[in-house]
């Protein structure tokens, strides 16, 4: 699940490389890019829980996107770190198809692992100074994995994109490959994680 809204940017790159490590260790992957697909992150009545109803239907595109979710043993999140948190737009797919019943409530979502794949323009010294990185990995791995029954979740950052080598065209080159290879990398090493 990619979100961020230009095609080109290192996110979509980031998820490219990773998607190409998940593939050549065998794993078969479904792409959801929840802006590509323009995917509508607000909810409506429709979609907001109902705690006084078991077989409660939400909305037709809630039920593809469980659907879409049910047929992955794993899920994998890249994002760029915003205000220290992640995107609105992923925020709103959680909150609108990660919904009472289905990922809480009276069931658990049937995934095995999750991995949280995000691009901070930060320094990892300045994450840790502040506790961000700490809060942004008990935000993931137990707010929201943990919470809806996935047990095997990592968080990753990938730091320092706004930092002098990635902004200097001379050096940005060799710091996007640097991190695309990690990339790459934990799409290669997705099933140990």
């Amino acid at each position: 699940i990619v979100s961020h809204p230009r095609q080109d940017s290192l996110t979509s790159k980031v998820a490219m490389e990773f998607i190409k490590g998940l593939k050549e260790a065998g794993h078969t992957v479904e792409l959801l890019d929840l802006y590509k697909e323009e995917f509508n992150p607000v909810i409506f009545e429709q979609d907001e829980p109902d705690w006084s109803r078991d077989g409660y239907e939400y909305s037709p595109i809630v039920h593809r996107e469980i659907d879409r979710m049910n047929r992955n043993e794993a899920l994998a999140f890249i994002f760029p770190v915003w205000w220290y948190n992640i995107p609105a737009m992923l925020k709103g797919y959680i909150d609108r198809v990660w919904n009472y019943n289905y990922a809480y409530g009276n069931s658990k979502l049937p995934h095995k692992k999750a991995l949280w794949i995000g691009l901070a323009g930060g320094s990892k010294a300045h994450f840790a100074k502040r506790k961000y990185d700490t809060m942004i990995e008990h935000y993931l791995n137990v707010g929201l994995a943990g919470y809806t029954g996935i047990s095997n979740s990592k968080v990753e950052i990938m730091y320092d994109t706004l930092s002098e080598k990635a902004l200097d065209p001379a050096q940005f080159p060799e710091f996007q490959k640097e991190i695309l290879e990690n990339a790459y990398k934990l799409g290669l090493e997705f099933a140990t994680l």
